[in-house]
């Protein structure tokens, strides 16, 4: 490791099949989950909106947001991460929310510990990375933006 190498803040975030993996500084706070109602005509990703700190977010579901099911936790098991966004519309759209399928996890990455892989990814991926031995993918927030960006309650 080089003079310059330092270990990041991460969190994992089980969703229904895989890990995913983002900085720490992504995520603005994670809440318990509780039942959201999407409305009717509403785009298969969306679980509905959740009401934080005076602002109604679109609770997205990466695994349908990623041509997958739309999964909704069960059993107390459920979290919704409040998320940074980092695009364009950030002064009109400074959050987003994801919903995960457990308690996500804190680690501390170096560059050693991650290593990209050549594995199949869609359009809510941007990578697939193996992490200490462990396969997780890093989400694209630019895409699942534009997504929370069609939506308003």
């Amino acid at each position: 490791m080089n003079e310059n190498s330092q270990a990041l803040s991460c969190v994992m975030i089980p969703v229904s099949d895989r890990q995913l993996l983002l900085p720490n500084v992504s995520i603005a706070e994670v809440v318990d989950f509780s039942s959201t109602d999407a409305g009717t005509n509403t785009p298969d990703w969306l679980i509905g909106f959740l009401d934080w700190r005076g602002l109604a977010l679109p609770v997205i579901s990466y695994d349908a947001a990623n041509g997958g099911k739309l999964i909704v936790p069960g059993d107390s098991r459920g979290r919704i991460i409040v998320l940074n966004t980092i695009g364009q519309q950030h002064s009109q759209h400074p959050f987003m929310a994801l919903v995960t399928q457990g308690i996500p996890s804190q680690t501390r990455l170096n560059e050693e510990q991650v290593r990209q892989l050549d594995g199949d990814t869609g359009p809510a991926d941007l990578m697939q990375v193996e992490v200490d031995g462990e396969t997780a993918w890093i989400p694209n927030l630019e895409f699942l933006e534009s997504l929370a960006m069609t939506v308003s309650p």
